[in-house]
């Protein structure tokens, strides 16, 4: 039976799947749990095989993987029979689709789209579907709040107040949603009022309609390391057949937007509910998923490439990361910034990279397939969003999911990862940007800095080097011209090589690093350096720049004099923090204890926000408890803020070229 609406969500039923349209409209398929086996020796197992059969179904099949087909079985049941299966053939056999999602793998099956209708395409970013959003606010913080007392209802531009006690409040609210019935609910901090919001509502009888169904899958805490930070995830409490976005945790939502969600759940085969609250690296595995199932591929339950071994020098020549060139801080004038667009997925494509691959390099590679349509969208998104800004958003969750799917080459439980792989990008990306180097400088130009996929340069014409990169390594580039840019200096005063800020030639401030991008700076900090950063762009040449000087000192003064009156609000610190349990004293540790104190749980990778009391004893209070604060403390903020805004005012000098790898 053919399907003719939008598929707006889908959800696990016991044994079947549901299809939620916009509006409520569901349908019901039949998708019972099942996974594929393979034994290396079936003969051996014969019994176990009879008894699966017997107690499940155990259907003989040809089992497809990216290395090669096999015999097998399709056994009828989940990841409890699987894993027995494990453990009664001491690790013996190969189970693949475990632990992939039924709806997902149902969507792949059968050719079917989340964020789609009857003959819409998977690459694509058109949206032809209205549907009916509802914004959410609750009064309070959901964490804190003793009680619901209010609450902001926005539909079509019109704005409504529910007030009253708790019972009220909710009744109210409830109630609204079944009679406006949206298809998206956009909720800040979504996930963690969720939990409030149900309790509530079952203590005073009141039925809850965020769900079609109103039943709710719960989705547990967690924290988890990611690039180099600690991240975490709060509970959420997921509705059935309605898209409920936290707009405030969710990092898809904030990069690209409702269109961002809706294109990436297309793209992965995820219902948006799930898509709305994983991170990209996620998102790019669900991406290789559904493409594996699509075309018919097992995807692996437990990785089996593990690396080869190697001989020490192997090791050395394979095992390094991306090449970068060191600038000497200081301010230049006229210069260009060349990046390759989406170099390490461009590298997968063009070079054939897969785990398949590495041993028979002649052989069509799945990831290389796999990702091949899914850059040319971004290629094509990013080439869109300048004369339609409407896309930007799309485009950047793009650009996330192809950066992560480099990383996620070399993660240990990559389904379709192995390291030689992810050495092999890093290779030919150190290879890609040593020979821009070489050409840029062949032609007269002066690098100043290079960083894995980009350079700095002066020199003209810009086009020429462009074009003659372009025609060496076969990637694609873009080029930024800033009238003039800064790289500050790191603690033993070389280069920094992510720190950098400078004035584009369309009049826009570009910043790197520096305290107004970080989202832990004070908010009086950062409108002090975003009011110098907004003087220093009406700047079209370093010397115009160094004419700032006096009234940039002004504006430090003022700030500075300032600070002793400045409201808490504006000094409050929020931060990531990657432990709860701190051996020396800091103002982080400081903060831990007071949320502790506040009966607020905390967990790695949690955002905590606070004013720091006094920064010596590491006493700090919670944001919404915080009487008083370590002037001297935010002073020394402040100066730093001020040390990065005048190393833009100061004369250049002769720059020197460092190179090293990371």
């Amino acid at each position: 039976m053919g399907l003719r609406m939008w598929i707006l969500d889908t959800s696990v039923e016991r044994d079947r799947i549901a299809l939620w349209g916009p509006g409520g409209a569901v349908e019901r398929r039949t998708c019972p749990p099942s996974f594929l086996l393979t034994l290396p020796d079936p003969a051996r197992h014969w019994e176990l095989v009879e008894a699966l059969d017997a107690a499940v179904g155990a259907e003989p099949v040809v089992v497809r993987t990216i290395h090669g087909e096999g015999s097998g079985w399709r056994i009828g049941a989940g990841r409890e029979v699987a894993e027995a299966v494990l453990r009664q053939t001491r690790y013996a056999a190969r189970c693949y689709n475990v632990d992939v999602r039924r709806d997902q793998r149902y969507l792949a099956e059968q050719g079917l789209l989340p964020c789609a209708g009857p003959g819409d395409e998977r690459f694509s970013t058109a949206l032809d579907r209205e549907l009916a959003v509802l914004e959410l606010a609750v009064d309070g913080d959901p964490v804190r709040s003793a009680a619901i007392a209010g609450c902001t209802v926005t539909t079509d531009g019109r704005s409504r107040r529910l007030e009253g006690n708790e019972g009220t409040v909710l009744r109210d609210l409830f109630g609204l949603v079944e009679a406006i019935d949206p298809d998206v609910v956009l909720f800040p901090n979504a996930d963690t009022w969720m939990k409030r919001l149900l309790g509530a509502a079952d203590a005073y009888g009141v039925p809850a309609t965020l769900s079609r169904t109103g039943r709710h899958v719960t989705l547990d805490s967690r924290s988890y390391f990611s690039y180099g930070r600690m991240y975490h995830r709060p509970k959420a409490m997921v509705p059935a057949g309605r898209l409920l976005i936290d707009t405030e945790q969710s990092f898809t939502y904030r990069e690209g937007g409702l269109p961002g969600v809706l294109v990436a759940a297309r793209i992965t085969g995820l219902s948006p509910n799930r898509t709305a609250r994983f991170t990209p690296g996620t998102l790019v595995s669900a991406f290789e998923v559904y493409t594996a199932l699509a075309r018919g591929i097992a995807v692996p339950w437990q990785k089996t490439d593990a690396e080869r071994v190697k001989p020490a020098a192997a090791l050395r020549a394979a095992d390094r990361g991306g090449m970068m060139f060191q600038p000497v801080p200081g301010v230049y004038e006229r210069v260009h910034q060349i990046d390759f667009t989406s170099l390490y997925p461009s590298i997968i494509v063009r070079h054939n990279l897969s785990p398949e691959t590495v041993d028979a390099p002649d052989r069509p590679g799945f990831l290389a397939e796999c990702l091949r349509p899914l850059l040319d969208l971004r290629i094509e998104t990013k080439a869109a969003k300048r004369d339609d800004p409407a896309i930007a958003g799309v485009d950047s969750v793009l650009k996330w999911m192809l950066v992560t799917c480099f990383g996620y080459t070399g993660y240990k439980n990559a389904r379709f990862g192995r390291v030689d792989v992810h050495e092999a990008i890093t290779r030919h990306a150190r290879e890609a940007l040593i020979e821009a180097k070489e050409t840029a400088e062949a032609l007269g130009f002066r690098v100043l800095h290079g960083i894995t996929d980009c350079l700095f340069v002066q020199g003209e014409p810009i086009g020429e080097l462009k074009a003659a990169v372009e025609a060496g390594s076969g990637y694609r580039t873009e080029v930024e011209t800033y009238d003039w840019v800064v790289f500050l200096p790191q603690r033993d005063g070389t280069g920094a090589y992510t720190w950098y800020y400078g004035r584009l030639r369309d009049g826009e401030v570009k910043v790197r690093g520096i305290m107004a991008r970080r989202g832990d700076c004070p908010a009086y900090v950062q409108r002090f350096q975003s009011e110098a950063l907004s003087m220093m762009g009406r700047a079209r040449s370093v010397a115009e720049l160094l004419t700032l000087s006096p009234a940039l000192r002004t504006l430090y003064g003022t700030y500075c004099d300032g600070l002793a009156s400045a409201p808490l609000d504006d000094l409050v610190i929020a931060r990531r923090i990657s432990t709860v349990e701190y051996t020396r004293r800091c103002p982080e540790r400081g903060a831990v204890e007071a949320y502790r104190r506040a009966g607020v749980p905390v967990a790695p990778g949690m955002t905590i926000r606070y004013v720091v009391r006094d920064a010596r004893a590491g006493l700090a209070d919670c944001a919404w408890e915080a009487e008083a604060a370590d002037r001297h403390y935010y002073r020394r903020v402040l100066a730093k803020a001020w040390g990065e805004v005048a190393a833009g005012i100061k004369p250049p000098e002769a720059a020197q070229l460092r190179s090293s790898i990371t």
